[in-house]
């Protein structure tokens, strides 16, 4: 019922407006997405992922994840039900891990969709597959840490209130992983500074569509506002990913499923000659059989490792998250392409969603870990068996 409800939500409100926000102005749309939201609360759909306590709808992992898939149809999906990364991410970090402090002045207005937040943790200078490899520091004085440092790829760093930044407060530590934390920082701190909204593709994208490249310089804030334990930054991490890929995967499936459907409808319309459409060419027919197969397989291989993160925790599940990281990428953008093609010229131009989603999603092979590293992740662990 949930999802019907859903589907039923995005249909009625967000695909009508969809192509006039993504390629207009987003920040001036923002009075019309909060009113969604308010929408969203009074249906009883926003912010599925929360507790029922936090003002949530109380769904495990699986029953989220196949939310997702349905909210990932529209660009604007996830933002209007307050479950878009990165704030997703960074609500599940705090609720775990900050204080109650932390989340009485951050994550619950976070939680309400009153404010937004921004990670950052990557950094142009280093490789960010390494994510113990970094330069941006914590040094304690006194009550307080001084952070300085340079990342980029700050998605969402654009309006947003508070950023959760990956630095090293011990860089002497003998055991690498042990050398960062996570800190809390208000984005009006002194000597935050976004630098501006990196292009992707051509696009500057602005507020919650965009990644900034931002700068620390002697930025100092409570020690208070660390996250978790000092030194427990990688640890927190991968707390946060494991979940995060479960996310993206799924919200991938929504972005193919909508692809698949534009690709059947221009094939069907589309007239070859008088009485012939694109759907009657055997090689259109092999791309829309095999687009099919590739996503109804993504679906069961995500649902299956969210299902082993509930029951035995992120973990047990290393390998599975490995493998959708890289199965799924692939198969968004084997999608997309072929979708693109099928629609010819037009399918390049801003006239449909494809364009948008070829430029934004080309990163899902890099970011949260690169293709390679997930195969080789997830090689390594499978001949460990032989040795």
């Amino acid at each position: 019922m949930l999802v019907e409800q859903y589907r039923a939500f995005l249909a009625k409100h967000l695909y009508p407006i969809e192509k006039e926000i993504i390629y207009g102005s987003l920040r001036s749309y923002l009075p019309a997405l909060a009113a969604l939201r308010d929408l969203a609360k009074k249906e009883g759909l926003f912010a599925p992922h929360l507790s029922k306590q936090e003002g949530g709808l109380g769904l495990n992992l699986v029953e989220f994840a196949e939310i997702s898939e349905v909210l990932g149809t529209s660009p604007l999906g996830h933002y209007v039900f307050n479950c878009q990364a990165p704030d997703i991410g960074n609500m599940e970090l705090m609720h775990q891990f900050a204080s109650e402090d932390l989340k009485s002045k951050y994550l619950h207005p976070l939680q309400r969709g009153e404010i937004r937040s921004c990670f950052s943790m990557t950094e142009p200078e280093h490789a960010g597959s390494n994510p113990v490899h970094m330069s941006t520091t914590a040094i304690r004085d006194g009550d307080s840490y001084l952070i300085n440092g340079h990342k980029w790829f700050t998605t969402a760093a654009d309006g947003a209130s508070f950023t959760i930044v990956m630095a090293l407060t011990d860089p002497d530590h003998e055991n690498p992983y042990q050398r960062a934390s996570m800190i809390l920082v208000p984005l009006d701190t002194p000597g935050y500074r976004l630098i501006r909204n990196i292009p992707i593709m051509g696009d500057v994208g602005e507020d919650y569509l965009s990644h900034g490249e931002v700068e620390f310089k002697d930025c100092r804030v409570p020690v208070s506002n660390l996250i978790g334990a000092e030194g427990a930054g990688f640890t927190l991490a991968q707390v946060r990913l494991g979940p995060g890929r479960i996310h993206h995967c799924m919200r991938w499936i929504g972005i193919c499923e909508r692809a698949m459907e534009l690709m059947c409808r221009r094939a069907m319309e589309r007239e070859l000659h008088p009485g012939r459409s694109l759907a009657t060419q055997q090689s259109i027919q092999h791309w829309i059989a095999e687009c099919a197969a590739d996503i109804k397989a993504s679906r069961l291989l995500v649902l299956d490792t969210a299902q082993k993160i509930e029951s035995h925790g992120a973990k047990a599940a290393k390998e599975d998250i490995s493998t959708i990281k890289f199965f799924v990428s692939n198969v968004l953008l084997k999608v997309l392409d072929r979708a693109i093609q099928v629609h010819g010229a037009l399918g390049i131009t801003d006239d449909t969603l494809l364009s948008f989603w070829y430029r934004h999603e080309r990163g899902a092979r890099i970011y949260d870990g690169p293709d390679e590293v997930h195969k080789t992740v997830l090689a390594k662990s499978i001949m460990k068996k032989y040795v």
